[in-house]
């Protein structure tokens, strides 16, 4: 079993925040989630490979991938 699947719940969670609140930070998030940022930019690459697709712009803000954009 990969690891994410043991942090679907987590990673979930990221993803409604993201997409609630599309251009969050890190430090936002983790602040909403109530984890270290440290927490987030760990899981970010996990989240990734679970199917959870998102981008950070320049500034540093996460949003939802879209593919059809």
């Amino acid at each position: 079993m990969a690891f994410w699947h043991k942090k679907d719940i987590e990673f979930e969670a990221m993803q409604a925040l993201i997409a609630q609140q599309p251009g969050i930070s890190a430090a936002e998030l983790a602040r909403l989630l109530e984890v270290d940022r440290s927490t987030i930019t760990r899981r970010l690459p996990s989240v990734a490979e679970a199917g959870f697709l998102l981008y950070e712009d320049d500034d540093g803000g996460l949003y939802p991938f879209d593919p059809k954009a």
